[in-house]
């Protein structure tokens, strides 16, 4: 979903859920599921009808890497680690030992990264690039 923001930020107009299912390789009713997070973290908008569809609606200064991982229902930071805190396993007993303070450590260290890089970094980084490769105008950068 970074890359749909970073095209709306580009590029006012709305964008359909087919054209961002279209970008993102997908079908727009999954576009529609986790557009729908964003929305009700006030971060997009959408409108029905004929000029209707997805829009920005909040301040890209505001709004974090972690805000839209909140926002889209990211799964577990890691997938490693203990998921039994009481096993009767010794193997599990020594692997989530060696684990927990690591993946502990790990966990703050990437939440505390995605909290401090905002949407508006991004954004600016994205235009540099463009510019850069000559996509200088909204519409025309394709990531």
């Amino acid at each position: 979903m970074l890359h749909v923001i970073l095209h709306m930020a580009r590029d006012e107009a709305p964008m359909t859920s087919a054209q961002i299912g279209l970008m993102l390789g997908t079908n727009a009713a999954v576009v529609r599921r986790t557009m729908a997070g964003l929305r009700e973290a006030g971060y997009v908008r959408s409108e029905k009808g004929h000029h209707g569809g997805w829009q920005l609606a909040c301040d890209l200064m505001q709004v974090t890497l972690l805000d839209v991982y909140h926002a889209v229902g990211g799964p577990r930071i890691f997938a490693i680690g203990a998921d039994n805190h009481n096993p009767d396993c010794a193997v599990e007993q020594v692997v989530n030992a060696a684990l927990a303070d690591a993946m502990r450590e790990a966990e703050t260290l990437l939440i505390t990264r995605l909290g401090a890089v905002s949407l508006a970094d991004l954004a600016a980084d994205f235009d540099r690039l463009c510019v850069a490769r000559g996509d200088a105008g909204p519409g025309h950068a394709h990531g």
